[in-house]
């Protein structure tokens, strides 16, 4: 979970901080060409964003999930983090192996 996701409790705030700084350091990084490592950075910061999301107890999409389903807010977030730890872990070892073919 992002330090932007804690405070604003949105995927959308997180792509509008995150994207402006990161996608422009990658495209450095290339050269200022489209390379994997550009579209790697944009993958990043979306599943971030997205990864907080789904864990914040602030999100809002989480709060209207929890509300639609009639269930515990709290009881919601703890069932929905191991499902996003699992896809994070796996997420990670493709950004490790795709840096270490680039």
């Amino acid at each position: 979970m992002t330090l932007v996701e804690r405070r604003s409790g949105t995927s959308w705030g997180t792509f509008a901080i995150m994207m402006p700084l990161a996608v422009p350091l990658a495209f450095n990084f290339s050269s200022d060409m489209l390379t994997p490592l550009v579209y790697a950075t944009v993958a990043a910061v979306a599943g971030g964003g997205v990864f907080g999301d789904h864990c914040s107890p602030l999100s809002d999409t989480s709060v209207l999930a929890s509300t639609g389903a009639a269930s515990d807010h709290i009881d919601h977030i703890k069932t929905q983090i191991p499902f996003a730890l699992a896809v994070a872990i796996l997420s990670l070892a493709a950004y490790l192996l795709l840096g270490l073919t680039l």
